[in-house]
């Protein structure tokens, strides 16, 4: 009888013959439980996925591959990623063309990213030690609960696991080869990482130091490939980061911090921290797979010492698990670009194993990974709630207006995201917004909603507020229900419809040059501006109002080039369309109208330092100050300065800005 080692070795010739096919059928095996899974499956898309939707179908209608849009050049798709890089939506939203835009025909991304995800998987382990280990390590891959579950969850994570596969690989091709073809291919693989997600910085970032160092030490050209592959990975990113900078730390702080804050997830200065992702991984992995993985890596490791060829896969899940921890923001999916490396790693223990037991584990692992799903089928087996009977009455007049549903409920089957998404199928312009958390709004929408959907029964993640909300739209007099919608679970969603007889919706372009020019009082005129704004965007989801206000300001300024509310309409317009150098022309033009007012050369500085042009706002700041002492100015000059290279100012800006921030908080106050 054969061992356990003369039979893997026997077996390995012909996995190496037919490498390409094997791993071929493990993917189209796990894509067929994914379409079927897909099919029986009767969830709508929830707020993350519809948002993930919605992105891919802005992307490919910018892109004019998908009906309701066509191209309109680089900024305005720029426009369509200020927080979450696009690269992902780019290519999901072409698949979503050519599959269609149903969410299940969408999910046909997921399946090609994790068919790169295999692929690249697979050639790290026969690089490492055979086809044996790269066949073994994709189908972890396949069998592993979390990776299982985000391959039919429409979110990032699987491009993301794929993407920092990749890089890491390449990296480590790049370290021990040091050919220039080597150091471009994994430059373009870290940027592509890094413009699908940021999060992709936690399992990048020290393997990029460990790499970049040993180039420095190495010298001759190594040093000239660093040089290369950053100019590269810069040259790659700078587009959308410069376009988007602003909103992309806005939204990491919120994503990261403020998330953190809220969910009370626990820091790594406590012992809860640290184990907050290991208390998890059994199931995260699959208890037999992680098992069976660790004790086959005991046999292996006391038959034979750890390669240095493995050294680097090592430090690469050391690394990227030390910096998930650090992170202050938990959640199973942070986890998820790990995987695929623990996979090479478990899956050289199970090849350490007896052959029976390693076809038995891989057999149970399987139906274990078919049963968990079978199960979730069965748990959720209710009917979805009646999101496109919505959209279906809604459009049924006029399926291509251009109109805005406010949505007061928010539950994983029906919110203004998947409204949205339903909503612009096949070219369709309905769009969800979201009111009713705030009292505050309510005079707002009952001057200007059109249309709002209303619940009765649990409305999900909103808050008692809601239900304020709703009777002021229901008592108001104002509106009539048009229709209604059973609930699954009890309770029904209304349709309300403002009534004919009711005063005219406000339009807000009236408003907004009033407001606009509130911001030549400095920050007492931001408060009540950017609130008015905040629920504008709410009730008009195109934000049409947009196209009226410039019309109106450059037909006042044709007849009256120094007409300020014009000025102040423009540039305010072009600080909300990230138009940050038109934004800046208009407040030049104010800061010439009004040498005295400090607020024009304050905003003009801010407005430079988001186009990446700290030494003109430094200047601007500087004669702003010279006419109007100012602590926000000279904060701003500081900032500025030190940002444009004069490191010497950042002493400065440790005393002026704090003044500054001090200044608005008591202008603000009083």
């Amino acid at each position: 009888m054969l061992t356990s080692k003369h039979s893997i070795s026997a077996a390995k010739p012909l996995l190496e013959r037919y490498f390409w096919p094997l791993l071929a059928l493990i993917w189209f095996a796990a894509t067929g439980l994914d379409r079927l899974w897909l099919h029986l499956d009767q969830r709508l898309p929830a707020w993350d996925q519809a948002d993930y939707l919605n992105s891919a179908l802005d992307h490919g209608r910018a892109l004019g591959l998908v009906a309701g849009g066509s191209w309109q050049g680089w900024q305005p798709l720029l426009d369509l990623s200020p927080k979450i890089p696009p690269l992902a939506s780019l290519l999901n939203g072409t698949v979503l063309a050519i599959a269609g835009d149903h969410p299940d025909q969408a999910a046909w991304a997921l399946s090609l990213w994790f068919g790169m995800l295999l692929l690249v998987v697979a050639l790290w382990g026969r690089e490492l030690m055979g086809a044996g280990l790269g066949l073994g390590a994709a189908l972890l891959c396949c069998l592993m609960p979390l990776l299982a579950e985000l391959r039919v969850d429409y979110v990032l994570e699987i491009p993301v696991c794929a993407s920092c596969t990749w890089a890491l690989w390449l990296l480590g091709r790049w370290l021990k080869g040091g050919k220039w073809l080597q150091a471009l291919a994994a430059a373009a693989a870290i940027a592509a990482a890094l413009l699908i997600k940021q999060s992709a910085l936690l399992v990048l970032l020290l393997p990029v130091l460990w790499v970049s160092l040993s180039a420095l030490w190495l010298g001759g050209p190594r040093r000239l490939q660093l040089l290369a592959a950053m100019a590269l990975v810069l040259a790659l990113l700078l587009p959308w980061l410069q376009h988007n900078l602003v909103t992309t730390l806005g939204g990491t702080q919120r994503a990261t911090l403020e998330s953190a804050a809220r969910e009370g997830d626990p820091n790594a200065s406590s012992l809860a921290g640290w184990l907050w992702y290991p208390k998890r991984l059994p199931a995260l992995v699959g208890e037999l797979p992680l098992f069976g993985g660790i004790a086959g890596l005991l046999i292996a490791t006391w038959r034979r010492p750890v390669a240095k060829k493995w050294f680097w896969l090592s430090g690469c899940l050391a690394a990227g698990a030390l910096l998930t921890v650090l992170s202050p923001n938990k959640d199973p999916r942070y986890l998820a670009p790990l995987l695929p490396l623990l996979a090479l790693v478990l899956a050289r223990g199970w090849l350490a194993l007896p052959l029976p037991l390693l076809g038995l584990g891989l057999v149970v692992a399987g139906g274990l990974t078919a049963s968990t799903r079978a199960r979730a089928i069965e748990r959720q087996g209710t009917p979805p709630e009646p999101l496109e009977a919505i959209v279906r009455y809604l459009q049924a007049q006029k399926p291509m207006a251009v109109r805005t549903l406010i949505v007061v409920p928010s539950t994983g089957s029906l919110n203004q995201h998947n409204v949205s998404y339903y909503g612009r199928r096949a070219g369709g312009q309905l769009v969800g917004r979201q009111l009713g958390n705030n009292p505050a709004q309510i005079p707002t929408a009952l001057a200007s909603a059109e249309q709002l959907l209303l619940g009765t029964g649990f409305q999900g993640s909103v808050g008692a507020e809601a239900q304020v909300f709703s009777d002021s739209i229901r008592n108001s007099g104002l509106f009539k229900l048009e229709q209604s919608w059973p609930k699954p679970w009890g309770g029904t969603f209304e349709l309300w419809q403002r009534k004919q007889t009711a005063p005219k919706a406000k339009g807000f372009a009236d408003r907004f040059p009033l407001l606009a020019a509130g911001l030549a009082k400095g920050p007492k005129g931001l408060a009540p501006l950017f609130d008015a704004i905040g629920v504008q965007h709410q009730l008009d989801g195109h934000r049409s109002y947009q196209v009226q206000v410039r019309q109106q300001a450059l037909t006042q300024l044709r007849r009256d080039p120094n007409n300020q509310q014009a000025l102040w309409s423009l540039a305010l317009l072009g600080v909300l369309q990230n138009r940050a150098l038109e934004a800046e022309q208009w407040f030049a033009r104010l800061e010439q109208l009004e040498p005295q007012n400090p607020w024009p050369p304050a905003y003009r500085a801010v407005v430079l330092n988001a186009a990446w042009q700290p030494w003109r706002a430094k200047a601007v700041a500087d004669a702003g100050q010279k006419r109007s002492a100012n602590p926000v100015l000279e904060g701003l000059a500081d900032l500025s300065g030190a940002l444009a290279g004069e490191i010497w100012r950042l002493n400065q800006a440790r005393q002026s800005i704090p003044k500054a921030v001090q200044a608005v908080e008591q202008q603000l106050a009083n």
